[in-house]
């Protein structure tokens, strides 16, 4: 008999280095053989234990093997494994090991059942037309969701396991012959390589594949809506999703793509660059009309219009600080009943935040700590900051306003140009892997930029889509010309437009 071989309980718990208090044991006496079965109780589906295991079990009699029983049990998945490490692994999510008394190895099964939520409108991503679902924490319920409207053989997945610990399930989706191979090869080498002890979230995992995790700004969008993830897919994008998580992160994500809304594909074109044009506006309205006020009040009075000045100076009578302490305490402020609105349950923190706001806001006048201008100022740019569907976008937004207000207050207009062009310049040197994170606007794509505010057809879309990759592909191959390879491409897709 070789060490693999159980001869008690014990020994399995031995080998696997796992509690007694967790393991669950089953003798099967039926003539012929033994089965023993080892499972941690609260993790199995007694329904599959009892259905596809013990009832056939019981039913096909003694002499099977582990062969036989990978065969003739009607179990989704299992595995003939002589790694104890790896049996205790897989049990620990859920499956179950059956060894058969008069053979040296046994099988594992899968028949886990983790506790999840049913599928629910997106919050976070909340929108009036299209699809309303979002994800869940159950990585198979996603992938079903993301097949459900992708049904699509080119469609490809790669399975990952992240976390020393945690060891997390991870999938890695892309479209074959839509995606750029770039892409694909550097989030799977960045996957493989990844060295932790756990991952707890998406947004844990994104920050370690990002190609500059020190910036505040977003490298990767990440969504809770499966048709902003189809839509990625379709655009050549990668994306990977995490087991116990309900956002999946989209790579790569441009500066721009933090203001595109999924609703804007369902409406018409000229209401869709409306929209999209305030949210630009809104992201400089957001980050730079409290630096304008700080320093104009401070440097630059001529910039105020004579009908402002008699309103201003009389709102301004009874505050005894200067417009930068003023407008650094109001900040603070909006952002202390963000936070605290954020926190408490939702009903009691919609309350707290426009209650809280008005009392504080009016209390602050009267007490002479600030001026109705201001507060009107600030509000605005609080506004503005959540324009933006991304929210971590907007989170950096309102972080950076504060920087620029301190700019402001020391050096002026002056203080504020440089402020911008050190962001500008900050943000030139950004990949969102290897994609400049300023596209189209650096390096500027003259189709892409009018994209952004002219949609066209989408059938003309698709066109330009077919036209796009096949010329990619030739250009990796280092030929313009038409290669069988490229040609079957473009018959993918011109096969995937006539469906469509």
């Amino acid at each position: 008999m070789s060490d693999f071989t159980i001869r008690t309980y014990e020994d399995f718990i031995t080998y696997c280095s796992l509690d007694t208090n967790q393991v669950q044991s089953k003798i099967i006496g039926i003539p012929g053989e033994c089965y023993e079965l080892f499972y941690l109780d609260q993790l199995i589906n007694k329904d599959v234990l009892h259905r596809d295991i013990l009832h056939p079990l019981l039913e096909l009699g003694g002499g099977l093997g582990p062969d036989e029983l990978l065969s003739y049990l009607p179990v989704g998945s299992g595995k003939k494994l002589e790694d104890w490490a790896e049996i205790a692994s897989l049990m620990l999510a859920g499956w179950i090991y059956i060894h058969p008394a008069s053979f040296d190895k046994g099988v594992v099964l899968q028949a886990d059942h983790f506790p999840g939520r049913s599928l629910t409108a997106a919050e976070n991503e909340s929108q009036i037309f299209g699809p309303q679902v979002s994800f869940a924490e159950s990585l198979d319920q996603n992938m079903a969701l993301i097949r459900s409207i992708l049904n699509d053989p080119l469609l490809k997945t790669e399975s990952f396991v992240i976390g020393n610990q945690t060891k997390t399930r991870t999938i890695m989706c892309y479209m074959e012959g839509l995606n750029n191979n770039t892409y694909t090869e550097t989030v799977r080498k960045r996957l493989s390589n990844l060295k932790t002890d756990g991952i707890l979230d998406s947004g844990m995992l994104s920050k370690l594949l990002e190609d500059n995790p020190d910036s505040i700004f977003p490298m990767y969008f990440l969504t809770e809506r499966p048709d902003r993830t189809v839509g990625a897919l379709l655009e050549g994008k990668v994306v990977v999703l995490a087991a116990g998580s309900s956002r999946v992160i989209i790579g790569p994500s441009t500066f721009i793509d933090f203001f595109k809304a999924e609703e804007d594909r369902y409406v018409h074109w000229q209401m869709s660059a409306f929209v999209f044009t305030l949210r630009m506006l809104a992201v400089f309205f957001s980050m730079l009309l409290t630096p304008l006020y700080v320093a104009a009040l401070t440097f630059h009075y001529e910039m105020i219009p004579s009908a402002l000045l008699d309103p201003l100076s009389s709102s301004r009578a009874k505050v005894p600080f200067p417009p930068l302490f003023e407008a650094l305490l109001l900040e603070f402020i909006i952002e202390l009943l963000r936070e605290a609105g954020a926190r408490l349950p939702t009903k009691v923190g919609q309350t707290m935040g426009i209650v809280g706001g008005i009392v504080i806001g009016q209390a602050a006048v009267q007490a002479g700590f600030t001026s109705n201008l201001l507060i009107m100022i600030v509000a605005l740019g609080a506004l503005a900051s959540f324009t933006s569907p991304g929210f971590m976008m907007g989170t950096a937004i309102r972080i950076l306003r504060f920087p620029m207000i301190l700019i402001a207050g020391f050096w002026g207009g002056i203080g504020i140009v440089i402020g911008v062009s050190f962001l500008l310049l900050h943000l030139l040197r950004l990949t969102s892997l290897g994609t400049p994170y300023l596209k189209p606007f650096y390096p500027f794509d003259s189709s892409e930029f009018t994209e952004l505010f002219i949609r066209r057809p989408y059938g003309k879309f698709m066109d330009s889509l077919v036209k796009t990759f096949s010329f990619q592909a030739r250009k990796k191959k280092g030929d313009d010309s038409e290669t069988p390879d490229n040609r079957q491409k473009i018959d993918l897709f011109e096969q995937f437009q006539e469906e469509n």
